[in-house]
């Protein structure tokens, strides 16, 4: 597969890059990793042993991309938050706040009951 690192092209195998890691020993993983065989690996390592450029010409997601293309398992950086879902639309916050099936715990009257008129006797 032909990938492009470092505005350079390279014509990437995934034999290739297990050749290439094949003996190299990991070093502990601190941001996005990527799992080649039974190691776990720093993308930036893998990027500077199979491109053979040192690692500041090239960022992470340029390798990861590559990786994942030629079908390596990548991770993100340990405690990286995930995404958050999505948001409610305008409708369905609207259908909340007039009495509808709430979505989100913060507009349902019965869990927050701040958001309860005061009722007049």
């Amino acid at each position: 597969m032909r990938c492009v690192i470092a505005r350079y092209p390279f014509d990437l195998t995934k034999g290739g890059v297990l050749d290439s890691m094949k003996g190299i020993t990991p070093e502990p993983v601190t941001g996005e990793s990527v799992t080649i065989g039974r190691r776990r690996y720093p993308v930036k390592q893998v990027g500077e042993v199979v491109t053979r450029q040192d690692r500041r010409d090239f960022s992470g997601g340029e390798v990861t991309r590559a990786m994942t293309r030629l079908g390596f398992t990548c991770h993100p950086a340990p405690g990286a938050e995930p995404a958050p879902g999505p948001a409610a639309t305008p409708v369905e916050t609207a259908s909340a706040l007039l009495g509808g099936a709430a979505l989100d715990p913060a507009f349902d009257t019965t869990l927050n009951p701040a958001l309860n008129p005061p009722q007049d006797a």
